[in-house]
């Protein structure tokens, strides 16, 4: 995937991960979508290095992944900042 793709499946993904942790966050909804992004990245990470597979594409499970990885990124960046 092109490097436009991973940013529009991140922001997807910090939307989705935004819906299931609602609530205010530090930086609000622009911080939320960039730990989306961020969250593709380690989730894609963590799911090869756990042999769950692999954010290859616009799949579903691709995007399970991604969104995992964007709740573990929220959930650390709302423990950190309070």
């Amino acid at each position: 995937m092109g490097i436009i793709a991973w940013i529009v499946f991140g922001l997807l993904a910090g939307i989705v991960a935004k819906l299931i942790m609602p609530g205010r966050d530090p930086g609000g909804l622009i911080v939320s979508l960039i730990l989306g992004v961020l969250g593709a990245i380690v989730g894609g990470w963590i799911g090869t290095a756990l042999g769950f597979g692999t954010v290859d594409g616009f799949n579903l499970g691709s995007f399970a992944i991604a969104v995992l990885g964007a709740i573990i990124l929220l959930g650390l960046y709302r423990i950190v900042k309070k």
